[in-house]
């Protein structure tokens, strides 16, 4: 949740820091690293293609590096909103199911780096509402080093995800 928007987490992919080399903590702390090693619950943001931001999700005790890629978001509340912020979307699906998308669409950029996921204008909820669904599992996306990891998951059959596998 960003403010009046808010979207489901439908898929995600996870970097294990300093055994990963497709972590950007793979080579230890930076200053743009730094948030990735400290407290887990704040937001790690960073520009990707020299235009698109993404939103990472510290998830390891301070000191350990690791954290989790917000991949794609099945929109909830504020969907006027999302479509104001991305024109060149045509269908609800289309708005937040990418990593530059959805942080778009929820109006989310690094100015947001380092910022409590539990509390504040960026935040992260249980559902309000646990309905079943099967996770699904595959590589990560649109990396060269450990590619072939099994660190990608999503929601099956959810038509939110940003590519089906």
């Amino acid at each position: 949740m960003h403010g009046s928007v808010s979207g489901r987490i439908v898929e995600t992919e996870a970097y294990l820091g300093l055994e990963d080399r497709a972590a950007h903590a793979f080579r230890g702390v930076t200053p743009r690293t730094r948030v990735i090693f400290g407290k887990p619950g704040h937001a790690y943001i960073y520009l990707i293609y020299g235009m698109y931001d993404c939103l990472n999700i510290v998830a390891e005790p301070e000191g350990s590096a690791g954290c989790v890629l917000i991949r794609a978001l099945e929109p909830v509340s504020g969907i006027a909103r999302m479509r104001s912020r991305r024109p060149a979307a045509r269908r609800d699906e289309d708005l937040a199911n990418g990593p530059g998308k959805l942080t778009l669409a929820m109006g989310i950029t690094r100015r947001h780096n380092g910022a409590d996921v539990t509390s504040g204008i960026l935040t992260v909820h249980a559902p309000v509402s646990e309905e079943p669904f099967e996770i699904g599992v595959s590589p990560r996306i649109g990396i060269t080093h450990c590619a072939d990891w099994p660190l990608r998951f999503f929601v099956r059959e959810n038509r939110f995800v940003s590519r089906s596998s």
